[in-house]
């Protein structure tokens, strides 16, 4: 036998193995109990909130309803609303995004130009102090009155310096 399914009425619950405490009723008394309960059921549902405030309460089920579609109107117009305003946030994100990268590229391209670009001043110098070092020998201008930093003096007037120090003496 399967749930739900009814039971002929010319059958008695004792001859029904497995209905245990049941044996000895009749079935048609099992199934007027089980209408009842089925009724009892129906009942419940009638006594639901909404089923009690529509009978009950000050204002009609139908008003109620239709605050209820009002709401989720509204809270469809919001999700739609919400919808429209990540996809403009995710856009802007993107559109940012975007702009570093090529920023950042931009950046990268002006840093390696400059590197280079040093590195040819840093060349230049060293032409030119060569060049200065050769000149200084013939140079008519008193060399006392250059001034050069320590780390650019040149070796050959330091040893010719000396020299002549030496030969003074």
């Amino acid at each position: 036998m399967m749930p739900g399914q009814i039971l002929d009425t010319s059958l008695t619950a004792g001859s029904l193995p497995s209905l245990g405490p049941l044996a000895g009723i009749s079935a048609t008394t099992l199934t007027d109990q089980l209408k009842l309960a089925q009724d009892f059921r129906n009942l419940g549902a009638m006594l639901s909130p909404l089923h009690f405030l529509g009978r009950l309460g000050k204002r009609p089920l139908t008003a109620i309803k239709g605050e209820m579609d009002e709401d989720d109107e509204r809270r469809r117009r919001r999700r739609d609303k919400n919808k429209v305003a990540a996809a403009r946030c995710r856009n802007r994100k993107k559109e940012r995004t975007d702009f570093l990268q090529r920023e950042s590229e931009r950046l990268e391209v002006v840093n390696t130009d400059l590197k280079s670009q040093i590195e040819e001043l840093r060349m230049e110098r060293q032409q030119l102090m060569v060049m200065l070092n050769l000149h200084r020998p013939t140079c008519i201008v008193r060399t006392d009155s250059v001034k050069t930093p320590e780390s650019e003096a040149n070796p050959l007037l330091e040893h010719l310096a000396a020299e002549n120090l030496t030969a003074s003496k």
